[in-house]
C-alpha cells in the first residue's frame, strides 16, 4: 500500500466542488483506512474561483493552468471536471505525467477523442495508473439497491425500463450562453443529463443494443452573452448581444438492451422548469417492479407480484443500512438517516482510492475509460436516429463492464 496519495481537482465549478469535498471525505468512509490523502491543489483558469474553492474545501493551493498539476510532484490522483472538449488534451497530459485520472462524464465530446483517451489509458495501464469515469449515480444506494433485487431473482429479470432526467438550468431564456449550450446536435441535454440516464437503464437492464425514435428539439434558440466569466447560476453583467443556441434543449428516445427483448423509453430535458435534478427510472421486472426517484434519495419505491392483489402496489422502502454504500459508509450509520447526490461522489472517490491504493476487497471499481466509449456510441446512436427522422441505429460498440 502507498504511503500517501495526494489530490487535486482540475475545475471548480458545480461539480468540481462535489470532487474537492469528496476527496475531503472519501477517507472517513468505510473499512479499511485509507493510507493518508493530502489536499493538494483545485485548479480553474479563474482564479478566484480556484482560489476560493481552494480555502472552502482545505487544499495547500490553487493552480491555474492544469499543466502545473500534471508536473506537481505532489499530485498523485487528478479529478478532471472541465468543459468535454476540453477532456482529451488534459486527461491525455495527466496520464502520460503518471497521474492516475478520475474523469467526468461524457468522456468527452467526440468519438474520436474518446477513443483516443480509452486507448491513452490502456498505454497508461501497463505502467500501474489507473484512468477510470465518474458514473455517479451507480453510487446511489436506491438504484444499487434494485439492481440487487433484480440480479438475486426477488425482482427477476428486467422487461421493459422508464426513464427521464428532468433540469431547467436552461429554462430561463435569461441565462447567458455557455459551452453546454454550443455544439452539434446532441452534445446538449442529452450529452449532459441524458449520459447519465442512459448508463442508469444500463446498469439495471444491460447494455444498449439499439435506439430509434431518436428526437432533439430546441425551445430556447437565442440566449444573452455574458460580459466576462459566468458561474452557473448566478447573475452576470451582459454585453446586450445575443448569441444562437447549437444544440438540444430536449432529447427522447427508445432502447433495446440486450439481446433486444428488453425495451426501455429515456427522455432528457434542461428546460423542464420547476425540476432542478429530476432523475427518476423504474424497471418492471418479471415479479413486480422498482421505482427510484434523485428527488426523494433515500428510498425507493417497491412492488412484488408476490403481495398479492390486495396488498400489492408500491411501498415505500426506507434505505438504511442494510442497504448498498449505507452501511459503513455514514457518519451516522443509522435507519432512517438520508444523504443525497453529495454522498455518492464520495463513495466513487473512496472507490478511486482504493484502487489506487490497492485496499484489499475494494469497493466495486469505478467505470473504465471503454464504458465511457460506449456510452457515447449509445448518445452517437440517439444523435444518428434524430438525424433520420428517429430510424433505428444500431450501438457501434455494445460491450459494457
Amino acid at each position: 500500500m502507498v504511503d500517501s496519495i495526494g489530490v487535486a481537482v482540475i475545475g471548480a465549478g458545480m461539480a468540481g466542488k462535489a470532487h474537492a469535498a469528496a476527496w475531503r471525505n472519501a477517507p472517513s468512509l468505510f473499512a479499511p483506512t485509507l493510507p493518508p490523502v493530502r489536499l493538494v491543489s483545485v485548479c480553474d483558469v479563474y482564479e478566484p474561483v480556484a482560489a476560493e474553492t481552494a480555502r472552502r474545501f482545505g487544499y495547500a493551493r490553487h493552480d491555474t493552468d492544469w499543466r502545473a498539476v500534471a508536473a506537481a510532484d505532489d499530485v498523485d490522483v487528478v479529478s478532471v471536471v472541465v468543459a468535454n472538449h476540453l477532456h482529451r488534451e488534459v486527461v491525455e497530459g495527466l496520464l502520460a505525467a503518471g497521474k492516475h485520472v478520475l474523469c467526468e462524464k461524457p468522456l468527452s465530446d467526440t468519438l474520436e477523442d474518446a477513443r483516443a483517451m480509452a486507448s491513452a489509458a490502456d498505454r497508461a495501464a501497463e505502467r500501474g495508473v489507473v484512468g477510470r469515469i465518474g458514473f455517479t449515480y451507480r453510487r446511489a444506494p436506491g438504484l444499487a439497491a434494485i439492481r440487487e433485487l433484480v440480479t438475486d431473482g426477488t425482482l427477476g429479470r428486467v422487461l421493459h425500463v422508464s426513464g427521464r432526467y428532468w433540469t431547467d438550468y436552461g429554462a430561463s431564456p435569461d441565462v447567458p450562453i455557455s459551452w453546454r449550450f454550443t455544439g452539434a446536435p446532441g452534445t446538449g441535454t442529452l450529452a449532459d443529463v441524458g449520459s447519465h440516464l442512459t448508463y442508469v437503464a444500463e446498469f439495471l437492464a444491460g447494455p444498449v443494443s439499439s435506439v430509434s425514435g431518436g428526437t432533439f428539439t430546441t425551445a430556447v434558440t437565442e440566449r444573452p452573452v455574458a460580459a466576462g466569466f459566468a458561474l452557473r447560476g448566478q447573475d452576470v453583467p451582459l454585453t446586450g448581444e445575443r448569441a444562437v443556441v447549437e444544440n438540444d434543449d430536449y432529447a427522447t428516445f427508445s432502447a433495446r438492451f440486450g439481446d433486444g427483448t428488453v425495451v426501455g423509453s429515456l427522455e432528457a430535458s434542461r428546460v423542464a422548469t420547476s425540476h432542478p435534478n429530476g432523475l427518476v427510472v423504474e424497471a418492471f421486472c418479471e415479479h413486480g417492479a422498482a421505482r427510484w426517484d434523485q428527488e426523494r434519495p433515500s428510498e425507493i419505491g417497491l412492488a412484488l407480484q408476490s403481495d398479492g392483489s390486495r396488498t400489492g402496489g408500491y411501498r415505500q422502502v426506507v434505505l438504511g443500512p442494510d442497504h448498498p454504500y449505507v452501511a459503513g459508509g455514514m457518519a451516522m450509520d443509522a435507519p432512517g438517516v438520508g444523504w443525497g447526490q453529495n454522498q455518492m461522489f464520495e463513495y466513487q472517490a473512496r472507490a478511486f482510492l482504493d484502487e489506487v491504493a490497492g485496499v484489499v476487497d475494494p469497493l466495486p471499481t469505478n467505470a473504465t475509460f471503454h464504458d465511457g466509449v460506449h456510452n457515447m456510441e449509445v448518445l452517437d446512436a440517439v444523435a444518428r436516429s434524430a438525424a433520420a427522422d428517429g430510424a433505428v441505429q444500431t450501438v457501434a460498440e455494445a460491450v459494457h463492464a
